[in-house]
């Protein structure tokens, strides 16, 4: 009888779509007969792992869908080979307030500075407080749009990519756009305005950005509602990956 309890309430917790509750059920159960403990304290151990289970899942999920390069997270990066970051306002990023408030991120600085490894730690702490983040390259961005705009797949691009809460772009300037790329990234980025955040590393002053977007009214523009309320981190210092290599050759 008891087993056939059991299994009536397994398929319940599974109708009810507790599936960490259903799987789980029987080893809560021994526990709590050797334990002792009572209905309310079984019942609440059952649901704190059902909860769990949910958000180690939902981060997950969060953190495939942004689709970073590779994950680095913030316990990962050496703060000691970046001494004139501005520690307190890195922090201040981490607790993702800026997110909650709509502002940017820039980082400006050379190649092998750690732009992108801060960008994308700040983005799994994103993920880790369930924002929806989209990690992307700048040129990967504008030839997705460009390769869609023939087709009725660029509106719901664009659209796709307004409702994240953070699109980190990367590497911003590398490469120059087409007068075509640089007005579809404008349309992305102008929709987001106050509306969502945008975080971008480049290794262009904001004076050179019309090396990439060309035309010198959209960057005036896109400059304009990017660096509105802005943070923005200069990353001055010699590329680190530069002194490794240096260090290993000695």
């Amino acid at each position: 009888m008891k087993n056939v309890i059991l299994i009536s309430l397994r398929e319940h917790l599974k109708a009810l779509k507790l599936s960490s509750m259903a799987s789980g059920i029987e080893t809560h159960l021994r526990q709590a007969k050797e334990s002792g403990i009572g209905y309310d304290e079984f019942l609440l151990d059952l649901a704190t792992t059902e909860l769990q289970v949910r958000a180690e899942n939902r981060l997950t999920r969060r953190i495939r869908d942004a689709k970073f390069p590779l994950l680095k997270p913030v316990e990962t990066f050496d703060l000691n080979a970046v001494p004139d970051l501005d520690m307190r306002l890195f922090r201040d990023l981490c607790g993702c307030n800026y997110i909650k408030e709509h502002r940017n991120v820039i980082f400006l600085g050379g190649s092998g500075t750690g732009k992108t490894h801060m960008a994308t730690a700040l983005g799994i702490e994103a993920c880790k407080a369930n924002y929806r983040t989209r990690f992307i390259s700048g040129y990967g961005l504008v030839n997705e749009l460009l390769e869609t705009r023939e087709t009725r797949d660029l509106t719901r691009i664009m659209h796709r990519y307004s409702r994240y809460d953070l699109l980190i772009l990367d590497e911003l300037g590398y490469i120059p756009f087409s007068k075509e790329g640089s007005e579809l990234l404008f349309q992305v980025l102008a929709e987001r305005y106050e509306r969502g955040s945008v975080m971008i590393t480049t290794n262009l002053g904001f004076a050179d950005w019309t090396q990439v977007f060309g035309d010198p009214i959209i960057t005036a523009t896109l400059l304009d509602r990017l660096t509105h309320r802005a943070y923005t981190i200069n990353c001055p210092w010699d590329s680190y990956r530069l002194k490794q290599s240096i260090k290993e050759k000695k």
